[in-house]
This record gives C-alpha cells, sequence and structure tokens, in this order.
C-alpha cells in the first residue's frame, strides 16, 4: 500500500511539474517595438505622435503666427476620438502629443481641462487658507490660441488567417477665437497579421 502511495505522489508531482503552465517574464527597453497581437499599441502611439507634432510645428501657421506676434503660441489638446473597432485609450495617446509639443520648446502648453479644473479648486483654497502674500490671484489663466483635435480611425480586411489592419489618425489645429482650421493633417500605419490554421 505504501508502495502505491508513493507511486501515485511521485506520478502526480510528474504530471504537474510537465503539464503545467510557464511563464517568462524578461524587462525589455520602453522603446522597444514588439507587436504581439497586431492592435493599436505604444509602439504606434509615441511613432504617430511623433510624427504629428513634426507636422504640426513645420507648417506655416506658426510661420505666420509668430511673424505676427511677438510670442509664442499658446496651444491645447482638445479630444481625440475612436473610431476604430478597438478599445484605445485615447488619453495616452493625447499625453504623447502634449509631452511631445511641450518638449519641443516652439509653442507654450496649458493644462488640460481636468488639470485645470483641479488647479482652480486649489486656486480658490488659497484665497481663504493660504497667507495673502502667497495666494495666488484669480483670472490669471492663460487663454489658449489653438487647440489640436482629431481621431483614430481603422479599417481591416481578413480572410483565411490572414488580416491587414489599417490605421489613420487624422488631426487638425483650430483657431479658438476664429474656429479657423489652420492645419490638417494624418499620419497612417498598416499591419500585416498571418494567423496560422485559424480564420478571422
Amino acid at each position: 500500500m505504501l508502495k502505491k502511495s508513493v507511486l501515485f505522489i511521485a506520478v502526480f508531482a510528474l504530471i504537474i511539474s510537465c503539464g503545467g503552465p510557464t511563464k517568462q517574464v524578461s524587462r525589455v527597453g520602453v522603446d522597444t517595438t514588439i507587436d504581439l497581437s497586431g492592435r493599436w499599441n505604444d509602439a504606434d502611439a509615441r511613432m504617430v505622435s511623433e510624427k504629428i507634432v513634426e507636422d504640426v510645428l513645420d507648417a506655416n501657421w506658426l510661420y505666420n503666427w509668430m511673424g505676427d506676434n511677438d510670442e509664442k503660441p499658446i496651444v491645447i489638446v482638445g479630444t481625440i476620438g475612436n473610431k476604430t473597432t478597438e478599445h484605445i485609450n485615447t488619453e495616452t495617446f493625447a499625453t504623447d502629443i502634449e509631452r511631445e509639443l511641450v518638449n519641443s520648446g516652439k509653442v507654450r502648453f496649458i493644462a488640460a481641462k481636468e488639470q485645470r479644473e483641479e488647479i482652480r479648486d486649489e486656486r480658490l483654497d488659497q484665497q481663504s487658507q493660504a497667507s495673502e502674500e502667497t495666494a495666488k490671484r484669480l483670472a490669471q489663466e492663460l487663454g489658449a490660441d489653438f487647440m489640436l483635435q482629431g481621431t483614430l480611425s481603422s479599417i481591416e480586411d481578413a480572410v483565411d488567417g490572414k488580416k491587414v489592419v489599417y490605421y489613420q489618425a487624422d488631426m487638425n489645429l483650430v483657431n479658438l477665437e476664429s474656429s479657423e482650421i489652420v492645419w490638417m493633417g494624418s499620419k497612417k500605419i498598416k499591419k500585416m497579421v498571418e494567423q496560422s490554421k485559424l480564420k478571422w
């Protein structure tokens, strides 16, 4: 009976050690492009945001503004809509664009709407809680001159385990005073995804 118990335990241990799922985790550089599913990912967001900002800052609207004014334009990023078939966190994409704009040094940039609301609450609280010398004044915010808005869209074509995914980011820059669109641009990404033995 003891031999059978020992044999059973040994076989059971062997089954667990051989048949269970294994997981391996390794560190990779944050700039490394890893595309596992073919869906929109961080590398796509980074590449598109860099290209969009490069194009918008190299366009005539900026040269025209600088020729008519003695200061850099103040820009804000508005809503970026998601018209793809995927769940995409467009706030992360917007943050990538904001970072590129701020770090360019070519424009001035104000906080996003949600951030401004928190800052206003703090400023209002200071009026009664902070000393008169350190309390920040009300109604002293900078007003943005331009808002960058856009949409992400996608088209898919699939047959017999092969799929082509086409992404397009369409962006436009709007003069907030006149509502004039002063710049329009787009960036496209096309991916080929193959999945053996399966159909989409």
